[in-house]
């Protein structure tokens, strides 16, 4: 490998077919040096001098992905060609070449900013929405029609191209059995897309007695409409499903470029439909947009991609295969287990179906909401579940604890802080989000109360996800999915009384102590079976965050009713951009006073936090991209 110029000797891949020539090397092989012995060390020891370690590295690099199809002289030009352009030009060229294994940095940068990138596409899909078809009877809907197609993936879907199947599949690779990872990829991906077919078909037939029964507040056309796009969507789950999987394998062989890409084409193409068919075929050109980018994102980006390192898949139902036993009985808690961050979208929507647009409000409210659960899960995700299970298997127990605490001490913290940014921003951010077209001011002001009070769940939202993957590091799936589906059903009368109390924005007030008590539950239970002590909290830390916020979101908010209507018309383009600014500032400098006047350690902590591991970020990219499809 070569250092700053200079490169060890070492034999070629292929010397022992054909011996090429120095020069005839040096083409085909940009990394080959064939110094003398003597000047190769005179080489080492000035690159050491220079701060460049001299410590022998490997003579080549294996060819990876679409390389291997490449004739080798191909291939070596095409790195010859790279080392030939700057080192900043070269390195982004590698970092977009679908065959990049990507290191845990990079592949942190890519699924990250492909993940961001989606949800602004996924909120420019939800502005287009909000601009061509408002907040009526029509987008309500269409937002419960996704219902039944979530419920099918979720049960089916819900383990298998996250934790259990990623963790299965990369243990095979790690301890070299290749063979029994491919064996379990293709009796996992048989066994299961039968199901789901069958599963799809079954819910065909059952979708009008789905959505009276869920759906009451309906009237009939609303009840013929849903049923209709439901009809629609609900194939598309099978390609969500079966694109999960393989960019699961994908993942696994750090091959990140396909995968991240396949949510984008799906926003895509859900705007392209109603762009293109629109006018003809209403809103049902939105859910055929779905299916379209179901096949071309999350199924073809991912088959393409496998297509060409190779699966060996070969269809299999060979149920009696262990790791398919094994993957069947750590999945079953986490299909079987009905979790609120799952079925809060579905309690919502089985009660604001009785108002006209309710439906609609809440869902634009809530994917609103989602970025910074997004950003902030992501973050700490990808990095956090590796790492809890290194030191779980390695019995290192107080070192997991305290990782476990500090991970979550660090995104209750800043969630904090986000929560006092987005309460006080919420009328501006979804008046110029999505006020256009049908979407009416009314609308905006109706909207803008929802997305306050679920932004102040924000850190319970956050945090909860890492006391799961506490559990999840520790092998135990059942403890965790037993525990959130008893509060999910202890939950339900609560949203019935809040509903019928305070109306539809009693729904967000109890969504947001269900996810409390979510987490609250989780957290005990840690506690209790001496896995991860409260005790070990920076509840100082986290006291010195809370007041900051409150005080920052206290001042912008005053700032942000106050000021800016006296200068400008509420409700403006220009009123929106400037409230904007006047909070962010406010916001920024309070946050920034108030920590320093609380000696609060919290911005040393959050640059201090550890780069992810891959595994992680396969998990969650996974997960994300299972998850593009699930939501309207």
């Amino acid at each position: 490998m070569a250092v700053n110029g200079c490169a060890d000797m070492g034999a070629h891949p292929r010397s022992a077919t054909r011996s090429p020539s120095p020069t005839a090397a040096r083409a085909s092989w940009p990394n080959a040096c064939h110094r003398p012995p003597v000047e190769r060390q005179r080489c080492q020891k000035r690159n050491l001098h220079r701060g460049f370690s001299a410590r022998p590295r490997r003579a080549h690099q294996p060819l990876l992905g679409f390389e291997r199809n490449l004739p080798f002289e191909r291939a070596g030009k095409i790195r010859q060609q790279e080392r030939e352009l700057s080192p900043a030009m070269t390195r982004m060229l590698r970092f977009f070449r679908p065959s990049h294994q990507h290191t845990a940095v990079s592949a942190t940068l890519l699924m990250m900013s492909t993940v961001m990138l989606s949800r602004v596409i996924g909120y420019v899909r939800e502005a287009y929405i909000a601009y061509a078809f408002g907040a009526g009877q029509e987008v309500d809907a269409y937002v419960a029609a996704f219902t039944l197609p979530d419920w099918l993936n979720y049960m089916v879907a819900g383990g298998a191209a996250s934790i259990t199947f990623i963790s299965i599949y990369t243990r095979f690779l790690a301890e070299k059995r290749d063979a029994d990872a491919q064996k379990t990829f293709s009796v996992v991906i048989t066994v299961m897309t039968a199901v789901m077919v069958a599963g799809t078909i079954i819910a065909e037939v059952l979708t009008p007695q789905f959505v009276r029964l869920m759906f009451h507040g309906f009237s009939g056309p609303q009840v013929d409409l849903t049923v209709h796009l439901t009809r629609i969507l609900l194939p598309a789950q099978i390609f969500f499903y079966v694109g999960g999987v393989v960019s699961a394998v994908l993942l696994s062989h750090r091959l990140f470029l396909f995968p991240a890409f396949g949510p984008l084409f799906y926003n895509v193409f859900i705007i392209f439909g109603g762009v293109v068919a629109g006018r003809s075929l209403g809103i049902a050109s939105l859910a055929y947009g779905a299916v379209i980018g179901s096949i071309v994102g999350p199924f073809l980006a991912s088959v393409i991609g496998a297509v060409k390192i190779g699966t060996g898949y070969r269809p299999s139902f060979d149920v009696a295969n262990p790791a398919f036993r094994e993957w069947v009985r750590l999945s079953i808690p986490l299909m079987l287990g009905v979790s609120l961050v799952t079925a809060d979208d579905w309690i919502l929507r089985h009660y604001a179906a009785s108002g006209v647009g309710d439906i609609a409000r809440l869902n634009y409210a809530k994917r609103l909401f989602a970025v910074p659960i997004a950003v902030l899960g992501q973050a700490t995700g990808q990095a956090s579940l590796p790492f809890f299970a290194r030191l779980f298997n390695q019995k290192r127990l107080k070192e997991f604890a305290s990782t476990v605490n500090d991970s979550v001490y660090r995104v209750a913290a800043a969630s904090f802080l986000a929560t006092a940014w987005m309460m006080a921003a919420a009328f501006p951010l979804i008046d110029l989000v999505y006020r256009r077209g049908r979407f009416l001011i009314s609308d905006t002001q109706t909207t803008a109360i929802y997305f306050f009070w679920f932004s102040l769940s924000l850190a319970l939202w956050s945090a909860q996800g890492l006391y799961a993957r506490a559990f999840y590091a520790a092998g135990d799936t059942l403890t965790p999915m037993t525990a959130v589906t008893v509060i999910t059903a202890a939950s339900l009368p609560l949203y019935s009384f809040l509903f019928h109390k305070f109306g539809v924005v009693g729904l967000a007030f109890a969504s947001d102590a269900g996810i409390g008590a979510n987490l609250f539950a989780l957290a005990f239970l840690l506690h209790y079976r001496r896995m991860v002590s409260l005790g070990g909290l920076r509840w100082r830390e986290l006291g010195k965050s809370a007041l900051t916020a409150l005080m920052a979101g206290g001042i912008s908010l005053a700032v942000g009713r106050n000021v800016a209507p006296t200068i400008l018309a509420r409700g403006s383009r220009v009123a929106d951009v400037t409230q904007l600014g006047l909070i962010s500032l406010t916001w920024a400098a309070a946050t920034a006073a108030g920590l320093w006047m609380l000696k609060s350690q919290l911005p040393n902590h959050l640059r201090s936090r550890k780069a992810a591991a891959y595994p992680a970020v396969a998990q969650n990219g996974s997960k994300e991209i299972m998850g593009a499809g699930t939501q309207p």
